[in-house]
């Protein structure tokens, strides 16, 4: 077989499944047999045109699967071994990434070193809404699965649990904190269960959909507020007495909780930013202090390896945090365009959509 299906961008609005040629490895490669993948909000950006990627390519960078072939400089591993590797797949030998921003690895000089140089699947190479995909740096990235855990527990860890638990990491939540995690999606729900494993001992999940209110409160959440229901920002604040929360995660991307999230926050506070935005933001000058409040606002993309994929998995498996009831529906790969249309227009409930070739 040399062909593969694979769901490829055509042009903004528009993603089909098409036959592709399965990828030839290089010597630092490895070919990998999808078993399951997912969709994520930034596809979503990607299908709309809000984020710009080449015509042609396969989106997608969550893996799941089966090692189908290794390149033979890739020690350690075996073909026919379950696997993931994390949405962010850095080579280690930039700038950036030997700096200990591994998210950020794999910029050249030809691109000036940008920001999402370790983003390559579905971004700058073909992606994993496929049969089959491409891991560059294999040796740096492929990460066994445990005896025992199921796709579904793991499918989380390449991005969504990554970038969840580095909001709540970058957030600088001590052990006794309050912090609000803006939007209960897949990855503020990630954030909350990160809070909740990084000490706070009081968190405040904010969302309009009660479904995902409760199970904020199931991964961790003391506090849940509808927004819909209730003035947020006036309600945290009569919460902490005025005083403001120590950490703010915010995961939607918008102005409006970008802003909330800044102005519940405590002088000397972090905001930490998840959010993809679509739009310029803007900072009011009086939720910022005029500048002299000591806030600090840091974003954030997920951390990639195999190392981060081990610690993620090892938390599963410990049973710290089950997120496999986050994977809400599942598709085979032929019916990807219903399953895009479920996401995006966030029908019947829906977290995570598995998709299984």
């Amino acid at each position: 077989m040399t062909m593969m299906k694979a769901a490829v961008l055509v042009e903004p609005g528009r993603i089909e499944l098409q036959d592709k040629p399965i990828p030839e490895i290089g010597p630092n490669d490895a070919l990998l047999r999808i078993t399951t993948t997912t969709i994520c909000g930034t596809d979503v950006h990607i299908l709309k045109g809000e984020y710009p990627v080449a015509a042609g390519l396969t989106i997608g960078h969550e893996p799941v699967g089966i090692i189908e072939k290794l390149g033979r400089n890739v020690q350690g591993y075996r073909e026919g071994q379950r696997v993931i590797a994390g949405a962010i797949c850095p080579d280690f030998s930039s700038y950036a990434s030997q700096d200990g921003h591994a998210a950020q690895g794999g910029g050249c000089a030809c691109h000036g070193y940008k920001a999402l140089g370790g983003w390559r699947f579905g971004n700058t190479i073909d992606g994993t809404q496929a049969e089959y995909v491409l891991v560059p740096d294999a040796q740096s990235n492929l990460a066994p699965v445990p005896d025992g855990l199921s796709d579904e527990q793991v499918l989380m860890c390449p991005d969504i649990m990554s970038t969840g638990f580095a909001g709540a990491e970058a957030a600088n939540i001590k052990i006794g904190d309050i912090v609000v995690v803006f939007a209960q999606g897949p990855i503020g729900l990630c954030a909350t269960a990160g809070a909740k494993l990084r000490g706070a001992s009081t968190i405040i999940a904010v969302d309009r959909v009660d479904a995902r209110l409760k199970i904020a409160r199931q991964l961790g959440a003391d506090v849940t507020l509808n927004y819909e229901q209730v003035d947020v920002v006036e309600e945290i604040m009569r919460l902490t007495g005025g005083r403001g929360v120590d950490a703010s995660i915010e995961a939607l991307g918008l102005q409006s909780t970008f802003e909330s999230a800044l102005r519940v926050l405590k002088p000397g506070g972090t905001l930490s930013s998840l959010g993809v935005y679509s739009s310029d933001l803007r900072i009011p000058l009086d939720a910022f202090n005029a500048g002299l409040g000591d806030k600090r606002i840091v974003s954030s993309l997920c951390p990639g390896g195999k190392e981060r994929m081990r610690r993620l998995m090892n938390i599963v498996e410990s049973q710290r945090i089950d997120l496999a009831p986050l994977v809400t529906h599942s598709y085979a790969l032929n019916d990807i365009g219903a399953a895009y249309d479920l996401f995006a227009n966030q029908r019947d409930g829906v977290l995570k959509v598995a998709i299984k070739p």
